[in-house]
């Protein structure tokens, strides 16, 4: 094992979210006049926080969003997420293998801590993760692709950039984690591996996570 700590990120990652994500957003972006398909959703704002859809709708159109529009999103969201999140497969046997082997890990996400709470909730995975464990881009002053988030989690975890490894599976995320000085493995549930350019690897199943962390050995 070639690293301290394993940071996650959470949609995409831990639990199946971004399909679910995305559709809400694209439909709520088109009923407020700004039509937006799922497939564009995910090129845009898939790993951004939701003050990266704000800053391009305006930079777009010269339009601001409605000052409820994170409200009714997360309240769209959330009931969607009650009704069909479920955990990413395999990743609770990775989150297994990384405790039985002693290596720290923690998560990095660009959504709300209300937000990763209530999927963790709803996936069933809220038990694999501590409080302190969780970083939320609520935390820093700014989300991916700027580096902060990462190196708040590494700094807040007590390791070294360079002893961390990131596992992403979005653009943003992999541009963060590389800013940040950190090794990234990409996963690719949702994005071709040639999106991810930057990763150190690329891989397609979760469990296959176990044998690039060197976790089998």
């Amino acid at each position: 094992m070639g690293y301290d700590l394993v940071i996650f990120d959470n949609d995409g990652v831990l639990v199946d979210s971004e399909p679910v994500a995305n559709r809400i957003l694209a439909g709520y972006l088109t009923e407020i006049g700004h039509p937006t398909s799922y497939d564009e959703s995910l090129r845009d704002y898939m790993g951004g926080a939701v003050h990266r859809v704000h800053d391009l709708v305006l930079e777009r159109t010269g339009q601001r969003l409605p000052e409820d529009f994170d409200e009714m999103l997360h309240s769209r969201t959330f009931e969607a997420f009650a009704r069909e999140l479920r955990p990413v497969d395999g990743v609770e046997e990775v989150l297994g293998a990384l405790t039985a082997s002693g290596v720290a890990y923690c998560l990095a996400s660009s959504g709300s801590h209300e937000r990763i709470r209530v999927g963790h909730r709803a996936a069933g995975i809220d038990g694999w993760f501590e409080e302190e464990w969780i970083f939320s881009s609520q935390d820093v002053g700014r989300g991916k692709p700027a580096p902060d988030l990462f190196l708040h989690a590494a700094e807040r975890m007590g390791v070294e950039p360079a002893r961390c490894v990131v596992v992403e599976d979005s653009p943003l995320g992999v541009e963060a984690a590389v800013a940040a000085g950190m090794d990234v493995f990409g996963f690719t549930g949702m994005m071709p591996a040639d999106r991810l350019a930057g990763a150190k690897a690329c891989f397609g199943e979760m469990k296959d996570l176990i044998r690039l962390l060197g976790l089998d050995e």
